[in-house]
């Protein structure tokens, strides 16, 4: 028996956690992220001071910040390592709520500590602590329930025990992970119980590799043997599994083409023949016109979200078996339901479909589709500013771009600086982001052969996740060059943990697209016919109006203030010339890239469903409501 407080059994437990998969054994707890304050600094604090064990403590700069650089190093790492995060009570804590839900969307674990109030609660109401006239059980930390896997408040020091391995058991189970919280109750954390020497014991936990059941293997092997053009789906479960040269060898074999989502791709080659490149709503022209021709989808390790759907109107009415290691997202759009790994049921379906010889008919369409990409592709790489210069998205204000260009003196275009971005950096380097119209034009024009490099998180879409899950990356891959791919927008948002990636000497590059505002939204609000409100970074003019003149930014300025290497590019060449300069640093930089509005890549023949006006006086808006109501009639219905 060994008496000990709860903070400091908490560190000795996470010291002592391993995974294993498939005979490999890997520490699963490397550190834990803080920005200590009250209700976490002399309970937790204090073990982490006098007897962290191998645990590395890391300084965030913003709560949120913090649990997403710890969401990028467990996503880079295949979910095999964490770093845990814990903060103080009140604001502390409720800054890694968004943190928290963007995990758990993206079946990411993230084991969070957030201080809570006193489970005596003489001293209430302590500093911090947010007061309910209704329940003095209730704090801000009952905030993380809706957003977490796992939740629970220790309110006595033998709890930790369960729940401690109940966190582990849900943290490492690919079908449940997310984020966990364990709320500490901050008197709790400084008393002492006898804890039993086996809790802290070596805790190997097992990834396993269910097989599909014989009932669920049949009803794929006969699907995919009934079809002549099948088309594949590959999911982040793809990634997790490291199912990616199995899923090539199952789509070259029987000549089944497959295209990526946003968590999926970087699990296969790009230049695999079969690969289409990234599917749906920012999906390419290939993809989708070869999902429009399908008579069957596969989706492998996908949650279908609307965006890999085009909101169920794509492939809507396609007979559809679905792969995947949770129930939940197996049994979505009324697919046949294969549960299992990703790997383990295509090396199973594999072995089925080679005994009756298939071969998928789709000829030289895969080809053919994959050709007329290309051209495609390089007419967006060529696309320049000049004298017959047209937006690539219609934008209903046609001075928005002028006023850029005085307030800038920016000429790249959007889909220009990408293709040379990709042609300059090295074929291993791995690409983070989150939002705004990046994400799109990424999974649309982003190949690359590097193994687990396209960090894109695009589940709940979390503007300011781009640059510090750039610095878990760069954390759990330290030998790679690691670019977070940001608009303005969401760098106004979030890009403290800049500052933490100096003090930890793990370099990242931060490529800025600056287009004075929220261009993805202005898109959407024009495209259908709304104004030009509020979604452009101006001044008030002289009627009150958010319509004056644009505000420029120096953002390699805000860079350079924290000690890294800024840079500006208005051109093409400027914009080379930092990239390749920036290679040669070892402090981490930032490219300001000046880029014109409306010069991002447009829909190829998918359709998202938002909500619209159904009443209204414009006839723009009008038109768009029409033609929402014949996609959603187009739809399934479930």
């Amino acid at each position: 028996m060994s008496v000990m407080t709860v903070g400091q059994a908490i560190v000795k437990f996470l010291d002592n956690q391993y995974v294993e998969l498939d005979g490999a054994r890997t520490k699963f707890v490397d550190g834990i992220f803080t920005i200590f304050g009250h209700g976490i600094v002399v309970g937790l604090g204090q073990a982490l001071d006098r007897d962290p064990g191998q645990l590395r403590v890391y300084q965030g700069r913003n709560e949120q910040g913090m649990a997403h650089a710890a969401a990028g190093f467990a996503k880079q790492n295949n979910r095999r390592r964490i770093i845990a995060c814990a903060s103080s009570i009140g604001p502390g804590a409720a800054n890694m709520v968004t943190a928290a839900a963007c995990a758990t969307v993206n079946r990411i674990p993230l084991l969070l500590f957030p201080g809570d109030t006193f489970a005596v609660r003489q001293p209430d109401p302590v500093l911090q602590q947010l007061e309910r006239d209704s329940s003095p059980a209730v704090t801000v930390n009952d905030a993380f329930r809706p957003v977490c896997r796992f939740w629970d408040r220790i309110t006595r020091p033998e709890q930790l025990m369960s729940t401690l391995c109940q966190a582990m058991r849900v943290l490492t189970d690919p079908a449940d992970t997310g984020a966990v919280c364990v709320a500490l109750s901050q008197d709790v954390e400084g008393e002492s119980y006898d804890y039993p020497d086996y809790f802290f014991e070596k805790r190997v936990h097992r990834i396993r590799r269910p097989r599909p059941v014989r009932e669920d293997l049949d009803t794929l092997v006969s699907l995919i043997a009934s079809s002549r053009k099948p088309l594949l789906i590959c999911g982040g479960g793809v990634r997790y599994s490291e199912a990616g040269e199995t899923l090539e060898r199952f789509c070259e074999r029987f000549q089944i083409p497959f295209a990526e989502t946003q968590a999926g791709k970087s699990a296969c080659r790009g230049s695999c023949p079969m690969n289409l490149g990234g599917i749906g709503v920012t999906g390419n022209g290939a993809a989708n016109a070869l999902a429009r021709q399908a008579d069957l989808i596969i989706a492998v390790g996908t949650r279908l979200t609307d965006f890999t759907t085009g909101s169920k109107e794509l492939y809507g009415h396609t007979r559809m078996a679905s792969v995947n290691i949770a129930p939940f997202d197996a049994g979505k759009m009324d697919a046949d339901m294969v549960i299992g790994d990703a790997k383990a049921c295509l090396e199973d379906a594999e072995a089925e479909l080679a005994k009756i010889g298939y071969t998928g008919g789709w000829g030289d369409d895969v080809e053919k589709a994959k050709s007329a990409w290309e051209t495609e592709y390089r007419r967006l790489a060529d696309y320049a500013y000049g004298p017959d210069f047209e937006p690539l998205i219609a934008a209903r204000d046609p001075e928005s771009l002028e006023d850029y260009r005085r307030a800038t003196g920016g000429e790249i275009t959007q889909t220009a600086a990408i293709a040379l971005i990709r042609r300059e950096i090295g074929p291993d380097a791995i690409v983070t982001g989150a939002s705004g119209s990046l994400p799109g034009d990424l999974q649309r024009m982003w190949t690359t052969d590097g193994k687990d490099s396209y960090l894109m998180e695009y589940g709940f879409s979390t503007m300011g996740y781009e640059i510090a899950s750039a610095l878990g990356a760069k954390m759990a891959r330290p030998e790679r060059e690691v670019y977070a791919m940001c608009g303005d927008g969401a760098f106004l948002m979030l890009h403290s943990e800049l500052v933490t990636s100096l003090q930890e000497g793990r370099k990242i590059n931060v490529l800025l697209f600056d287009n004075c505002g929220f261009g993805c939204i202005n898109n959407l609000q024009m495209s259908n016919g709304i104004g030009n409100l509020a979604t452009e970074f101006r001044c008030r003019d002289g009627e009150g109006e958010l319509r004056g003149p644009m505000i420029p930014v120096d953002y390699a300025k805000v860079a350079a203030g924290y000690g890294c290497v800024g840079y500006t590019a208005r051109t093409l060449e400027e914009l080379r010339q930092a990239l390749r300069d920036a290679r040669r640093q070892t402090v981490s930089t930032l490219i300001d890239i000046k880029v014109l509005p409306k010069t991002m890549t447009d829909g190829y023949d998918a359709w998202w469903n938002v909500g619209l006006a159904s009443e209204t006086d414009a006839e723009a808006q009008k038109k768009a409501y029409k033609n929402l109501l014949k996609n959603r009639e187009k739809a399934r219905k479930y």
